[in-house]
C-alpha cells in the first residue's frame, strides 16, 4: 500500500466519512420522506391556491371579490419573499405544535412545507395560464360547470406543465431539506453540516452534497420521463 494512502486511511477526514458512511442509507431515506412528503403536502395546499388566482380573477370562471383575490396574493407573496432560513425558525413553535418536537426528520417537513405551498402554488398558476383560452370557452359554452372545467380541462390540459414545474418544486425542496439540518432536521444535509462544514471535514461534506446532486438527477430524470408520458404533442 502506498505511503499517501496509508497517511489519508490514518487521517481524520477518512475516519469522519468511515463513521458516517454507514448511516448514508438511512439519511438518504430521511431525505427522501422528508422532500417527497413535504412536497405533497404543499401540493395539497398550493394546487387549489394556485386554482383560485387563476378561476377568481375577474373575467376568470369563478370570479372572487377583489380584495379576498389580493389579499391571497399579497399572502402568497409575503411567505415567498422570507428566506428559508428564516422561515425555518419562525417555524419552530409550530412544529412543536404539529409534531411535537422541532427537532428531526418529521419536525422537518412542517417548515418545508410552509416554505414550499407558496412557490407551488405561483408553478400551478403559471402552469394553467398556459391553457388556450378557447378551450376553456369552448367547454363553457357547452354548459360545463367551474368545478367541470378546472377538473375536466384546466388541470388535464396543463399536465404536462403541472409535471414539469412539480419537478421543479421537488428539486427545490431538497435542496430545503438540507438547509434544514442547520436547526436539527435530519438527513443528509445533517451529516454533512454536523460532520462536514462545522468539524473542516471537507470530504464527508463533499461526499454527502454528492448523494444530493444524484437524487436531484433522478428526480429531474423522473419528471421529464413523467412529462414526456403524459404530454399528447409528443405522441404519435
Amino acid at each position: 500500500m502506498s505511503s499517501w494512502l496509508t497517511t489519508f486511511l490514518a487521517s481524520d477526514e477518512w475516519r469522519t466519512l468511515a463513521q458516517n458512511l454507514p448511516d448514508m442509507p438511512y439519511r438518504t431515506w430521511e431525505t427522501f420522506y422528508a422532500t417527497v412528503g413535504s412536497t405533497l403536502l404543499a401540493l395539497v395546499v398550493g394546487l387549489p391556491l394556485g386554482v383560485l388566482l387563476v378561476v377568481g380573477e375577474p373575467g376568470g370562471i369563478l370570479p372572487l371579490p377583489r380584495w379576498l383575490l389580493r389579499a391571497l396574493n399579497a399572502f402568497i407573496n409575503l411567505l415567498r419573499s422570507v428566506p428559508f432560513l428564516i422561515l425555518m425558525i419562525a417555524v419552530i413553535p409550530l412544529s412543536r405544535v404539529i409534531v411535537g418536537t422541532s427537532i428531526g426528520t418529521v419536525a422537518s417537513i412542517v417548515p418545508l412545507t410552509v416554505a414550499s405551498f407558496p412557490f407551488i402554488a405561483r408553478l400551478v398558476e403559471s402552469s394553467l395560464r398556459e391553457v388556450d383560452p378557447g378551450v376553456i370557452e369552448a367547454a363553457h359554452s357547452m354548459g360545463a360547470t367551474p368545478f367541470q372545467i378546472i377538473t375536466r380541462v384546466l388541470l388535464p390540459e396543463s399536465k404536462p406543465s403541472l409535471i414539469s414545474n412539480l419537478t421543479i418544486a421537488l428539486t427545490t425542496v431538497l435542496g430545503y431539506s438540507a438547509m434544514a439540518g442547520i436547526i436539527g432536521g435530519g438527513g443528509l444535509g445533517k451529516v454533512a453540516i454536523d460532520y462536514g462544514y462545522y468539524r473542516y471535514k471537507e470530504l464527508t461534506m463533499v461526499v454527502f452534497t454528492a448523494v444530493l446532486v444524484v437524487l436531484v438527477q433522478l428526480f429531474q430524470a423522473a419528471g421529464t420521463w413523467l412529462v414526456q408520458k403524459s404530454d399528447k404533442r409528443l405522441k404519435k
